[in-house]
């Protein structure tokens, strides 16, 4: 949480001067969860003030393709918080995702997901499950940077950035600091993708060491993910990237009862936002049957943060009871355990009948743990010497004999750039490539400087001046090659800033 925020919301509270949220009702379910959530805080007596902000939907079909309008953007700039119920982007015309713009031109670093069982009134195979998965929101494949490059071939670009990756990394441990965790498990793909997520995992490591108090593991992805749906109860607070993130919280969410019953905050250093985890489900929308409590939960999240944690306590508790009760929406209710199927409304008539109860059995809230407001430091950018040692050139290329093309491009005289090898699809085919290995007409061929001082048939990563690559452009293009793409190759420090190919 932003130090400068939070005081600002505790003047507030301290002067009794209700804080301004800005409440977008949201479309499908969105208008009755949030009317639910609202008719609680009230009760509850949290000491807010909602000013409403059209965005979704409608404003995608009024003709604004970016799904918010001006004036609640302006709104959002003014109050710094957000309480949202779930959008409907519109399929088709190319529409983006609103929930992504608004994280990303909010600078919402952090994606914050509690799960927490509760069990046996939800059911749920692990009833000891509490885990927050604290996942980065701005970069990796969500930066939606896409394109068709060949009649075979299409790209998503997936972008890590150094700032991002410390942010996202100090967030997660001082959320683990401030609210008493005992551990940070890190969860990458840097076995396969070892620059990007080799530098996510590189600054995990860095930034563990300031934390000695808090032990710290790393797990690869796709085990981790196995390990967290089979033993969740041996995970306490879980960082990782945007996709990773996204994929594993609502797999967290689903196996500790319901993806329905959790919220999550979306924090900046300037503004943070407060939703459900769950889409709008128009399947239902206007029946009085959607479950609340993602929402309210998100609310609960909002309140710890605008520094109003007695009030949270309250709410919580109460829709603990609740649960505990056996009141329940029809998608947790089961006849036998639970007591009455009650719809939306009804639901939030109990929360607020509840208002001042505890849970029995489920462990009762208690925000006010929470020591200090989580500060994340501005980032220092360390001063590298970059130097330019080759390029990638990508070719759309139809023919589908490597060695016909790699001959070829072995012979051009481009000064202090040659050929060190062909790859298709990342699997190097030339030189020594195999028969067997499929070729699309996607073909990355990479040039590397050569020193001439240096006797040596294998090209050696020397520096190179960007005119040679324009100049090995042009020769291309005037042999009639289709370049569709270059990457520049650069050394850091003297340090490799790219991947060897496969077999390289």
């Amino acid at each position: 949480m932003s130090t400068k925020v939070l005081s600002e919301h505790l003047a507030k509270r301290d002067n009794h001067i209700p804080v301004k949220i800005a409440v977008a009702k949201g479309d499908g379910i969105g208008p009755e969860i949030m009317g639910a959530t609202l008719r609680i805080l009230k009760a509850a007596g949290a000491n807010i003030e909602p000013e409403f902000i059209d965005l979704g939907e409608k404003v995608y079909l009024s003709g604004n393709t970016s799904g918010i309008d001006s004036e609640a953007w302006d709104m959002i700039s003014n109050n710094k918080v957000i309480l949202k119920a779930p959008i409907t982007t519109p399929q088709g015309k190319g529409y983006k995702s609103l929930n992504v713009t608004l994280r990303k031109s909010l600078g919402l670093f952090a994606n914050v997901r509690p799960v927490e069982a509760l069990s046996p009134y939800v059911p749920s195979h692990f009833p000891k499950m509490d885990v927050v998965i604290i996942r980065e929101n701005e970069e990796d494949l969500y930066a939606g940077i896409e394109h068709r490059q060949t009649q075979d071939v299409y790209q998503c670009l997936k972008l890590i950035t150094r700032p991002g990756c410390e942010r996202i990394v100090r967030y997660a441990f001082e959320y683990a600091k401030a609210y008493g965790r005992k551990k940070v498990t890190c969860m990458v793909k840097d076995n396969i993708m070892k620059v990007t997520d080799g530098l996510f995992h590189q600054v995990f490591d860095e930034i563990a060491l300031s934390y000695p108090e808090i032990e710290n593991e790393t797990q690869i992805i796709d085990i981790g993910s196995a390990r967290l749906a089979n033993n969740p109860e041996n995970y306490d607070v879980i960082v990782t990237a945007n996709l990773y993130g996204d994929i594993i919280s609502d797999i967290a969410a689903e196996i500790g009862g319901s993806v329905g019953m959790c919220g999550s905050a979306n924090i900046g250093k300037n503004v943070s936002m407060f939703e459900a985890i769950h889409g709008s489900a128009p399947d239902i929308a206007g029946k009085g049957i959607a479950n609340p409590s993602g929402l309210i939960n998100a609310a609960v999240s909002m309140l710890a943060h605008i520094g109003q944690t007695d009030i949270g306590d309250k709410v919580k508790n109460a829709w603990l009871a609740t649960i505990e009760q056996g009141y329940h929406t029809s998608d947790i209710y089961k006849q036998g355990s639970s007591l009455q199927k009650v719809g939306t409304q009804d639901f939030a008539d109990r929360v607020i009948w509840n208002l001042g109860q505890e849970p029995n059995r489920l462990p009762k809230s208690n925000l006010s743990l929470g020591k200090g407001s989580i500060q994340i430091p501005d980032y220092v950018r360390k001063p590298e010497q970059k130097e330019l040692v080759g390029v990638d050139v990508f070719l759309e290329w139809w023919r589908n004999d490597p060695m016909e093309l790699g001959d070829a491009l072995s012979k051009l005289d481009v000064y202090r750039l040659k050929l060190k090898m062909i790859t298709n699809r990342g699997v190097k085919v030339y030189p020594e490539g195999l028969k067997e290995t499929y070729c699309t007409d996607h073909w990355r061929c990479r040039f590397v400087g050569v020193d001439a001082n240096i006797v040596s048939e294998e090209p050696n990563y020397a520096p190179v001046d960007f005119e040679q690559v324009v100049a090995l452009l042009s020769k291309l293009s005037h042999l009639g090659f289709d370049v569709i793409k270059t990457e520049n190759l650069y050394e850091f420090d003297g340090k490799r800033g790219f991947s060897l190919g496969q077999g390289e």
